[in-house]
């Protein structure tokens, strides 16, 4: 896009041609009033309060884009005119509850009667009966619902579930007489207001809460805080989710337990819904800390001991950086093994990556997403891995005029909705094992200048074949028309459109059988790509693991140096990529094994479950680095009585530390902790600690041919969780609860096995066995099932070794 100048209330701006002059003006901190409109998502015209004037003529900014010369005046004496009788219709019989309402003193509509000063009321109709639904997590009260639509769009544009839309609610027409007394837009706004109620489909609702943020009044409610608290009493702590590598900006919502207790209570999470958007895990995971009171002395003087005699320090991502560089510095320092094993797969796939695209870290993050207009995802079932990838992905389709291909062998409804089968997204649900030869399609379909010797490996898969195409043609005819004036008869030519079959020849991939694809997929490509000038490459945690993982990374280096890509990698845990980068780690070996949130000989647990206590990520105090390459820091929101890694760095090494964040200023930038931002800024920019820039590596074009692979025979499982399941915390969240370890099947698949839910099978692989209860999901597709690994108390991690897929026997108990 190119720069274009504008003037918003005589100030001259640059802006992005064909941008909205409501985001241009958020941009540059000038207000107008706006209830309807989400920064990210498309407008809905549903309150109309963003009336302005541009070059003469009354727009709405939401949904007018910005021309070169531009002038626009934001309030003029018809527009706030307009403005206030649009906020008395507003109040039109909403209740006057705001005493006990839950969205009091955050709520919108109280802020705009208090800026328009409306202090009168002009119109009136009959109320109809709209009682309170509660509906998954939320509650729903019509009574209070102003139908702006801002939940019906950021569950369309952003989470992509559509669960949300208008319904019609019935009542009163208005009186005739308003439509000439009245402002236009104000009747109007009006008009459909009172036709309208947000309607639910609870089979497509992942619960992550996101309408309840949005809600610019108390109409929706997460039903846990309902009447807990007055919005002005909560303390609002900065943090960024601990439980997957979003590491999304959010805050802890804390006050006092109750009258009699002072102890600090979190009472929600919120966050910024224009700039970033929250999973279930991150929102309702809240009520999970260690709860211990005191230190314990005798248990801190045997973590001693146990470090200094330890052979393995074994641990998972889910850990602070200062955290991770206490443990490499207590390595250092005693010489014992530290292992993580999902930190190791992640480092390995991030070198090999680097070994072809020439830089040591990943090109792409969630922004490249969003702003892309053509997305391809592999080895991610995003419904298990990561949220915000998958909204980033849907929202690029949505508000890009863009296209997605999504290949994986699980089936997700949700991301089937994303756009127009075959038009805009392409869900390709290929054969395990089958990624090796999506690399070299995504090679052989989007690059130029390859190398000679693998554009000639690539060409060694194409043949030439034929096929049938149906083509629309112009056929002349001749038709008998009278003269009006003579009435004599003659012929003049006319055309019809007439569907003509004809044979073509055209160039097919052999790559499409390794992969079990249709060769519709080569069309269906070549009509996607045009006019996508941004594309964008996400790579999941299925690759890490693969048999074949060195040279799908390697691969992925080549697509971002001859594909014009940019690669997004997904860190597999919270802070995957963190630990990567600061620790050297090893493979366990025999010995004496501490264990940090990990079995071993002698457990650190942020549970209370282990030999000494830990604190949880809601009570610490570091960084992360993010899926952005940002080293993020987060905050702790209630306190803890325990010991910390810290005191026992502070026990076994030289260099003493008073707090943990003290070791934040030994990391990458050398960055004191407190010297770290976390917000967003009005124009959408991420103001949130620090990014990291990639080295220039060594690199070269050498990649390995396809390996031969056997398919995987009997019913396949996957490894994989409930969409709002991340790990040992989330898993025992009480708001979370019905998310189980389970055998997780489609409807079709549950009636093929002739079984039923809820009834028990055994699950046999070659690597082990258990019993699980059978539980439809009902957005999966397809005959591959996925079983959850989030919580260590049900051991079904011994059904898998390394690959996420594995063959399995299933039998009715």
């Amino acid at each position: 896009m190119s720069e274009v100048t504008i003037k918003i209330d005589g100030v001259e701006l640059k802006a992005k041609e064909g941008e909205y002059i409501l985001n241009v003006a958020r941009a540059n901190n000038i207000f107008i009033p706006a209830i309807c409109y989400v920064t990210r998502c498309s407008p809905t015209l549903a309150c109309r309060l963003c009336l302005v004037e541009a070059d003469g003529k009354q727009v709405y900014a939401c949904n007018a884009k910005v021309k070169d010369g531009m002038n626009i005046v934001t309030s003029t004496e018809n527009i706030e005119k307009e403005r206030r009788a649009i906020m008395e219709v507003y109040d039109v019989n909403h209740p006057l509850q705001c005493g006990v309402c839950d969205k009091s003193g955050e709520c919108e509509l109280q802020n705009y009667n208090l800026y328009m000063q409306v202090d009168s009321q002009h119109y009136a109709i009959r109320d109809i009966n709209r009682p309170t639904k509660k509906w998954g997590v939320m509650s729903y009260d019509p009574g209070l619902c102003i139908v702006c639509e801002k939940c019906v769009t950021i569950c369309k544009d952003m989470i992509g579930s559509s669960a949300l839309s208008t319904v019609k609610r019935g009542g009163d027409p208005l009186d005739k007489n308003y439509k000439a007394s009245m402002p236009k837009d104000a009747y109007a706004m009006w008009n459909k207001l009172n036709k309208s109620l947000i309607g639910y489909e609870p089979e497509k609702c992942i619960d992550c809460g996101e309408c309840v943020a949005v809600c610019p009044v108390g109409a929706l409610v997460d039903t846990h805080f309902k009447y807990t608290s007055n919005a002005w009493e909560l303390k609002r702590i900065p943090a960024s989710n601990p439980h997957s590598s979003d590491c999304s900006l959010m805050y802890y919502e804390v006050k006092h337990t109750s009258i009699d207790n002072v102890e600090p209570k979190i009472y929600r999470v919120t966050n910024d819904h224009h700039y970033v958007s929250l999973s279930g895990a991150a929102r309702y995971s809240f009520d999970v800390v260690n709860k211990v009171k005191q230190k314990d002395k005798t248990a801190f003087n045997r973590a001693i001991e146990a470090f200094k005699k330890a052979k393995n320090v074994v641990f998972n991502s889910y850990i602070t950086n200062e955290e991770a560089k206490i443990l490499q510095s207590l390595k250092e320092k005693l010489g014992f093994n530290l292992v993580n094993e999902d930190a190791a797969k992640f480092k390995e796939f991030l070198k090999n990556y680097s070994s072809t695209s020439g830089k040591s870290l990943y090109s792409g993050d969630l922004q490249s997403i969003h702003k892309a207009n053509f997305v391809i995802s592999v080895g991610s079932y995003f419904k298990s891995d990561a949220p915000s990838v998958r909204y980033a992905f849907n929202n690029a389709i949505s508000i890009n005029k863009g296209a997605g291909i999504y290949f994986h062998p699980l089936g997700d409804s949700t991301v089937e909705g994303f756009g127009k089968k075959g038009k805009t997204i392409e869900s390709v649900f290929h054969k395990p094992l089958s990624e090796e030869a999506i690399m070299y399609f995504i090679l052989d379909q989007f690059s130029s200048n390859l190398p000679k010797d693998i554009q000639k490996y690539l060409d060694s898969f194409k043949e030439k074949r034929k096929k049938v195409v149906t083509e629309m043609v112009k056929e002349k005819v001749m038709k008998k028309v009278k003269d009006p004036k003579t009435g004599e008869e003659k012929e003049v030519p006319s055309f019809i459109n007439k569907k003509v079959e004809k044979e073509v020849e055209f160039t097919y991939t052999k790559l499409l059988d390794l992969i079990g694809a249709s060769e519709e997929l080569l069309d269906i490509i070549e009509s996607m790509k045009a006019n996508k000038d941004k594309f964008v490459l996400i790579l999941g945690s299925d690759l890490y693991t693969h048999p074949r993982a060195t040279n799908i990374a390697k691969l992925a280096g080549l697509i971002e140096k001859y594909a014009n890509f940019e690669v997004v990698i997904i860190p597999s845990q919270t802070n995957t990529l963190g630990v990567s980068l600061i620790c050297d780690l090893d493979n366990k070996q025999d010995g004496y094994t501490v264990g940090y949130n990990e079995k071993g000989d002698f457990v650190l647990s942020s549970l209370g479950e282990g030999d000494l206590d830990m604190p949880t990520l809601i009570q610490s105090e570091g960084t992360f680095v993010s899926i952005n390459k940002r080293v993020v820091p987060t905050n702790a929101a209630l306190p803890y009585y325990g010991y910390e890694l810290n005191d026992i760095a502070n026990e076994l090494l030289d260099d003493k530390k008073e707090f943990t964040i003290d070791w934040t200023k030994e990391i990458f930038e050398k960055v004191p902790f407190d010297n770290l931002n976390n917000c967003y800024e009005n124009d959408w920019s991420e103001n949130r600690g620090y990014k990291l820039s990639p080295n220039v590596t060594n690199s070269s074009d050498e990649v390995e041919k396809i390996s031969s692979f056997n398919e995987i025979k009997d019913i396949i499982i996957y490894n994989g969780n409930p969409i709002n399941q991340f790990n040992d915390f989330t898993a025992r969240a009480k708001l979370l609860e019905d998310e189980k370890v389970a055998y997780y099947i489609s409807s079709e698949f549950l009636e093929e096995l002739e079984l039923k839910e809820g009834e028990k099978v055994l699950i046999e692989t070659k690597n082990g066995k258990i019993e699980l209860e059978v539980k439809v999901d009902k957005q999966l597709v397809g005959k591959i099932g996925y079983v959850p690994t989030f919580d260590s108390r049900v051991e079904t991690k011994k059904l898998f070794k390394d690959y996420r897929f594995e063959s399995a026997k299933i039998k009715k108990v």
